[in-house]
């Protein structure tokens, strides 16, 4: 059989329902986002580690309720009357916690949206309660939400995650390959998603197939990251 070699294509992250992984870690934030419609009040913060799949979910649930998704950055330039009409997720709400503007953009949003019969998904790295808003109204009202955290992978997730970020990047690793790195990398979805980056990239800065000759080169050379 020919080996199989990396070509230097993009990375196309597979976001559909059928392709999140579903583990215990995350069946609850799953469960969920299945039952939007049944979400009281009409809310719902999404938060985990990064590269938990949070993005991933509120694309799932946006093209089950026609929602727009924009990062909580760029509530300031946005319509937020326009917005709060219909279903919207948020992201990255932690990145904002330095930024007035921005936090008051989203506290409108917030009582806009409900006010109007909209629905609201706001996502965010690790628990609501540490975001730390500074304005207290805003954090009071996502203290207040019904919260889906997602928890750190156990090794069948991460298992299964390395297989799946290989082949977003059209790589599918002989059999060896992750039962090697899992005793090797940080059980995080951030690490595992850093470690196929990384091994991609030197075997097509070495031109050579992956194997677990490979990744244990990559390790080694410090181009993946190690427990």
């Amino acid at each position: 059989m020919a080996q199989q070699l990396g070509l230097d294509l993009p990375a196309r992250t597979a976001r559909g329902r059928d392709d999140f992984l579903v583990a215990p870690c995350n069946a609850l934030a799953v469960s969920l986002i299945d039952g939007w419609e049944g979400w009281h009040p009409r809310k719902l913060v999404l938060s985990g580690p990064p590269g938990a799949g949070k993005t991933h979910l509120a694309h799932v649930w946006a093209e089950r309720a026609g929602a727009v998704i924009l990062d909580a950055a760029d509530l300031v330039d946005a319509d937020i009357p326009t917005l709060a009409q219909g279903a919207v997720a948020v992201e990255d709400i932690p990145r904002i916690a330095t930024q007035a503007e921005a936090q008051t953009a989203l506290f409108h949003l917030h009582n806009l949206t409900l006010a109007s019969g909209g629905t609201l998904l706001l996502t965010g790295t690790g628990p609501a309660a540490h975001w730390a808003l500074p304005l207290p109204d805003l954090q009071s009202r996502i203290a207040g939400t019904l919260e889906a955290q997602i928890d750190a992978p156990d090794d069948a997730l991460l298992a299964a995650l390395l297989v799946k970020l290989f082949a977003d990047r059209q790589l599918f690793p002989p059999a060896d390959v992750v039962p090697f790195l899992l005793p090797r990398i940080e059980r995080s979805f951030a690490a595992a998603r850093d470690t196929v980056a990384a091994i991609d990239a030197y075997g097509l800065a070495t031109k050579r197939p992956l194997t677990r000759a490979l990744a244990s080169a990559a390790l080694d050379k410090g181009t993946a990251p190690a427990r």
